[in-house]
Order: C-alpha cells, then sequence, then structure tokens
C-alpha cells in the first residue's frame, strides 16, 4: 500500500473537506394563488393549493 511522502496539514486537509459540508437553500418558488413564498412541489401553506387545485381546506381570514 502508498502511504503519504509528508503529514497533510491539517488546514489542507479541511479545506479539501470543506466542499462536501456545503448548504444549499432549498426552492422557495411563488405560489401562483396567493403569491405567498413556499416551497417547491409541495401545499401552499397559506391557501392549501397544489398543482392548481384545493388540497387543504383552510380557514379563510
Amino acid at each position: 500500500m502508498a502511504n503519504p511522502a509528508r503529514k497533510f496539514s491539517k488546514g489542507r486537509r479541511d479545506r479539501r473537506r470543506a466542499s462536501t459540508f456545503k448548504v444549499s437553500a432549498p426552492g422557495i418558488v411563488e405560489c401562483p394563488q396567493c403569491h405567498e413564498m413556499k416551497l417547491g412541489h409541495r401545499v401552499c401553506k397559506h391557501c392549501g393549493y397544489y398543482n392548481g387545485k384545493e388540497v387543504v381546506a383552510t380557514e379563510v381570514e
């Protein structure tokens, strides 16, 4: 088995590993019914619509 000739510094090791811990923001889109921001491919929490159909009944304010 091959071994490294020199010890890698902790900084170099951590820089290499840092790219695996990047967090991306969730896909937030505007609801076409009520124009509130919601997560993509999910029922809108404000109006209860998904894909143009009412899925969840919500109280009217």
